[in-house]
């Protein structure tokens, strides 16, 4: 099967599809470890779980290692969405649709997982997933949440400058908010916040990428990077900005819980 935008040139490719057409497979921006630890406190055994926004379906396979009630993945690419729907076979189902409006029935989840889903939209946009997630929800679910996050202490104009540098350099929308402001866009949405979790952006640190991908697929990773004249440009611009927003920059996972109604 073929991954999504398949056919755009690497000079364009959205930075996740890059990594992903040179093997990366994990590509949420805390790694692996920030996504085990997010499930970890997520509730999943016995749940009715919805994912939105799967990509590849790595997430989705540590869910159903956890033995849910039910999975069900809702993706807006109609190739991701069958990458997703080969990863979990009969053990759960995905569906082609918005975040922000899945047609899947009110009150129907126990726990909405979203990864670097909310960072990836506008403001206005973020709230619409937000009350989508709370919608889905019954009392008492869960809204688990893996997103970049600014440092509160940052002033507007450098949250500008940063919100450009990574748009120039992943070539996608990538919208982090401050600390606080996840915050009141979630409670605004009805969740209470009932854990929060920070870790370093490392993503493309070598480190990382072992502990993520695994030796072998790791050095594949490197040899691909390696070879390809544009691909590597694009790789080494996406580490360096990294680096230089450290100062800035997290990210952060959430539990939320369902408020009242």
């Amino acid at each position: 099967m073929e991954l999504p935008m398949s056919g755009q040139k690497t000079i364009d490719l959205p930075g996740h599809w890059l990594l992903a057409r040179l093997g990366k497979r994990v590509l949420r921006p805390g790694g692996r470890e920030l996504t085990e630890r997010m499930l970890s406190g997520a509730g999943l055994p016995g749940a009715d779980v919805v994912e939105l926004a799967p990509g590849l379906g790595i997430t989705a396979m540590a869910v159903l290692n956890r033995k849910p009630a039910s999975y069900v993945a809702v993706e807006f690419d109609d190739d991701a969405a069958a990458l997703t729907r080969a990863a979990v076979g009969e053990r759960g189902r995905a569906i082609q649709g918005e975040a922000a409006h899945t047609g899947l029935p009110d009150a129907s989840a126990d726990v909405v997982v979203g990864e670097g889903i909310l960072t990836m939209q506008t403001d206005a946009h973020k709230a619409e997933v937000a009350r989508e997630a709370y919608r889905m929800l019954r009392p008492g679910g869960r809204f688990a949440i893996h997103d970049m996050v600014l440092q509160d202490g940052i002033d507007d104009d450098t949250k500008s400058e940063v919100r450009q540098a990574l748009n120039r350099s992943i070539k996608a929308t990538v919208d982090p908010l401050r600390a606080a402001e996840w915050r009141q866009l979630l409670t605004e949405a009805g969740f209470r916040v009932d854990a929060v979790s920070f870790a370093p952006l490392l993503l493309l640190e070598p480190r990382r990428v072992i502990a993520d991908e695994g030796l072998l697929r790791a050095l594949r990773f490197a040899w691909n990077v390696v070879r390809d004249h544009d691909a590597r440009e694009r790789v080494l611009d996406m580490r360096n900005t990294f680096r230089k927003l450290w100062s800035s920059i997290s990210v952060g996972v959430s539990r939320l819980s369902v408020r009242g109604r």
